[in-house]
């Protein structure tokens, strides 16, 4: 064979998603570290190993500013993947980039058609819809982490302490939670959480978080249901 005449091997490139946090510092940011600090001294572990986005809206900060953040972070086990609310054209190439197109909902919505010129329709086939709930049969050990922000998880069994279940929509867990439960992860803030017997770690709702020291003690080990009431947690027992 002419070495000439050989087969091309083409290089495939594939878009994939995944479910990235947003932290968004707020002035002035020596003390959002502060209460950063604690928040990871009660749910130690938390970040490690996940994709993180720095959301900048909020605070403005040099390029310098962001690096020296993005460092603090780091010592944290923190690990930025990319940043928003930031000018591309201010940052150099030894930031991390800069995301455009993320979105707090799992949902899309079309743009309505134009009155002068109606849609016309389509023939094509409906596209495949990611199902809008996960069952669970089997009980969540600690270590294992359930992500699903399609809807809403449900656990017949326990969640161990040390295991962590994270959902689009509410979450529903039939045995004692002992574990972290983080509801509305993509921006409900009409999901809730039941479990049947509360002993969680953490617990939150659309980003809004309440861990064990700061949970009623008459709760403890009773059934609840958890849901967003204002600008915080409202834990209530299940009648």
């Amino acid at each position: 064979m002419d070495p000439a005449v050989q087969s091309q091997h083409s290089i495939r490139f594939r878009g994939r998603s995944f479910l990235a946090f947003t932290l968004t510092p707020a002035p002035p940011v020596a003390d959002w570290l502060v209460e950063l600090d604690k928040w990871i001294g009660k749910s130690p572990g938390f970040f490690a190993g996940r994709p993180v986005v720095l959301d900048l809206a909020a605070v403005q900060l040099s390029e310098s500013a962001i690096a020296h953040l993005i460092t603090q972070l780091s010592e944290r086990d923190i690990r930025i993947m990319g940043l928003e609310g930031a000018d591309p054209a201010e940052l150099g190439p030894q930031l991390p980039p800069v995301l455009v197109g993320g979105r707090p909902s799992g949902e899309d919505k079309a743009p309505d058609p134009s009155p002068q010129a109606p849609a016309a329709p389509s023939a094509a086939p409906p596209s495949c819809r990611e199902p809008s709930s996960l069952l669970i049969e089997s009980p969540i050990r600690s270590g294992q982490s359930v992500i699903f922000p399609f809807g809403d998880v449900t656990v017949l069994g326990s969640v161990a302490s040390g295991a962590e279940i994270v959902a689009g929509g509410s979450i529903h867990i039939y045995g004692a939670l002992r574990g972290r439960a983080m509801a509305g992860s993509m921006g409900d803030a009409r999901a809730r959480i039941f479990c049947r017997r509360n002993e969680a770690e953490l617990l939150a709702i659309d980003g809004y978080y309440r861990i064990a020291e700061d949970t009623d003690a008459a709760l403890r080990g009773q059934p609840v249901q958890v849901r967003l009431e204002g600008a915080g947690l409202k834990i209530a027992a299940l009648e």
